[in-house]
Formats: C-alpha cells, structure tokens, sequence
C-alpha cells in the first residue's frame, strides 16, 4: 500500500478545527534500527481514532512515543497547542495524556483499589473527588469492584484489562492511548471491552486506540491510520477503511 489519505473530515474534525493532538514527520529508534518514519498523526477532541496493522509495524512504539516512554529521534509532538516532544512521561501524564499499555502491567501484588488510587497520582483533587472517580470506574467495571480488596495478581486476563483502563482513566485523561486491549481475551470479554470504549468516546473521553483486531476497532472508530513498516500507508474515515479492498485483504481476513 503506497502512503495516500483518503479520509473525510470527521465530525469531529470539522468542529474542532485544531487538533488535540498533532503528529509531524515523527521518528524513533532502538539503536540504529528505526521503527517508526515520518509519522503524520492528527486526533481531534472527542474523536475515536485507531491505529491497526500487522506485529511489528510500529503501533505501540508510536504510543510509548507520544507518553515519553521512548525517545523521538525527530519530528514533532504537540497537544493542546504545546510541543511535548520528549518530554519526561510523568509530565506528559500530568498534561493529560493517559496510557493503557500492551499487557495491561497491574501491579499484581497490590489490591484492585490500590491500583486504581495509583493513576491518581498526579492529580490534586481531594479524596472525595477521587473516589467518586473511583466510583465511576467500578460503574463501568462492576467485577472490579466486586475484588477491589484482592490483589490484583488474582485476576483473570479480562479483568486485569479492565483494571488496566480503569487506572489509566484514574489520570483524568484529556486523551486516552490504548494498546491492544482485547490482546489474550475471549470473544465475549472483547464484545465488553469494546462496549465499553465506545461508551468512554461517548462520554467524551478522546481516544486513540492501537489495536490487533482491526475489524472490531474499524467498527467503533471514527477514523483510522494504517501502519506497514513504521510509515502511515493511509488514512481514512473508519467506514472507508472497512470496505478498502486492500485494507479488508491484508487485515480484515477476506
């Protein structure tokens, strides 16, 4: 697939003329191996945007990138109209930006609710304003609150994901990254996962999801980015992307 843009503006896009968050000419590298090149990127406020392609293509070096985890070795990062290019990772939380890693990394031997009280932990609110956000969470995870005494490390795989979320949402986030949140789960809890994601956009929660699945992630996006060997290979509204002929042959299966 050659690099093009077939997209039209999203809803959100056309309201929010400025993007929340904007991508330019963005590189990183592990030693002199490149993994992603010259990444343009645009999330407007209160849009729902995936990223998918194959293992290995660069989506979750593209996420460490963005929330400081891993180094840029060129272009540009800037939201909410300020460049946060290689910024350290608690300030770029601390701005808003809050990361759901691959592998969900619960603290496994601390409880569910400690867990949680972690994300919080560059907010300034007082106690009630966090556990009301507390609340909010084991509202849209009623099993979590059901084990928010048990150590986290006694959860299965799902639930670890949605306390994975949870955590992240803990940080108040003006954006949300998730990797690969339905990695490892069964059809059903991937269904809830998902569920629950568009449920967040609609609230408001902008998101920008990395994602295996590319079907399921197509179909509760508003636009998508398509990721081969490091590069943007195109970019669309999530509806064109379902039925490119190219993107169904290489990632949808047929």
């Amino acid at each position: 697939m050659g690099a093009e843009s077939l997209s039209r503006e999203s809803a959100a896009a056309v309201e929010n003329p400025a993007p929340a968050l904007a991508v330019r000419g963005l590189c990183s590298h592990y030693g002199p191996v490149q993994a992603i090149a010259d990444i343009d990127l645009d999330v407007y406020p209160g849009e729902l945007v995936t990223i998918v392609g194959a293992n290995g293509a660069g989506k979750t070096t593209l996420l460490h990138t963005l929330s400081g985890v891993q180094a840029a070795s060129g272009g540009s990062v800037t939201f909410d109209g300020s460049d946060i290019t290689n910024r350290p990772a608690h300030r770029i939380t601390a701005r808003g930006i809050c990361h759901s890693p691959e592998g969900r990394q619960v603290f496994a031997p601390l409880s569910v609710e400690d867990n949680l009280l972690l994300g919080a932990f560059a907010r300034r609110e007082d106690k009630a304003a966090i556990q009301a956000e507390i609340a909010h969470i084991y509202g849209l995870f009623p099993v979590l609150e059901e084990k928010r005494a048990l150590a986290a490390g006694t959860l299965s795989g799902g639930q670890q994901q949605m306390l994975a979320i949870g955590r992240a949402l803990m940080g108040r986030p003006k954006l949300l990254l998730l990797d690969e949140p339905s990695m490892g789960l069964s059809p059903l809890l991937v269904s809830e996962i998902f569920r629950v994601i568009r449920e967040l956009n609609d609230q408001g929660v902008t998101i920008l999801l990395v994602e295996q699945n590319a079907r399921a992630a197509l179909q509760i996006a508003d636009r998508g980015y398509v990721l081969e060997s490091g590069r943007v290979a195109l970019c669309a509204s999530a509806a064109e992307l379902l039925q490119d002929e190219s993107v169904r042959k290489a990632y949808l299966g047929h």
